[in-house]
């Protein structure tokens, strides 16, 4: 495969950008978690994306392949996920006892971050259609490239273990992993500048 031409979404593209996450992410193990019935995960998780990494949007930040088949969400150092959007989400979409466990995930993942000014990647999605091809490794290394010319950390939390593979080939390594009761886990991994 050709290695796919990688491009800032426009911010009117923003919810076809969401819509190849929620394809990439409709069997992820925490996601599936807090929303395991399909119809509420379809209603809910855009507004998940647009929490935990909407901002990536407005800094620019938020990068597809031109035919919509990969994209990530990136924040740049000293920019978070909206707490308050996530809390609200949360709180009035997820059940008990994942609802109580969720917050806790979500607070041990801001203690994990690290304190060096980092970039942090909030999503990293290719449709399951074409998944396995390289998309998701280009991705990457567009991204790293432009990271590493600024001498700044990666962070992200990978939350299926079949991905840490791919992050440790590019350079992530394992901080530690986060599981709260009956959650699935999710790791959270650093990259050193290069």
């Amino acid at each position: 495969m050709d290695t796919p031409k990688i491009r800032i979404v426009d911010r009117a593209e923003a919810p076809r950008a969401v819509s190849v996450q929620m394809m990439a992410f409709s069997s992820d193990p925490i996601m599936r978690w807090l929303w395991p019935e399909p119809h509420e995960y379809v209603r809910h998780f855009p507004t998940f994306v647009r929490g935990f990494g909407g901002r990536a949007f407005e800094h620019g930040a938020a990068y597809v392949t031109d035919d919509f088949r990969g994209g990530s969400l990136w924040l740049p150092p000293g920019i978070g996920a909206d707490g308050d959007a996530l809390e609200t989400l949360v709180t009035e979409t997820v059940a008990e006892p994942a609802r109580s466990e969720a917050f806790s995930i979500l607070e041990q993942i801001g203690a994990a971050h690290p304190e060096a000014p980092h970039w942090h990647l909030a999503f990293l999605g290719v449709d399951p259609t074409q998944q396995g091809k390289g998309i998701g490794a280009a991705l990457l290394r567009d991204a790293l490239a432009r990271i590493d010319e600024q001498r700044l950390h990666s962070y992200l939390e990978s939350s299926n273990p079949a991905n840490i593979s791919l992050y440790r080939r590019h350079g992530f390594e394992v901080i530690r992993e986060i599981r709260v009761g009956g959650s699935p886990p999710v790791t959270p991994m650093l990259r050193l500048p290069r």
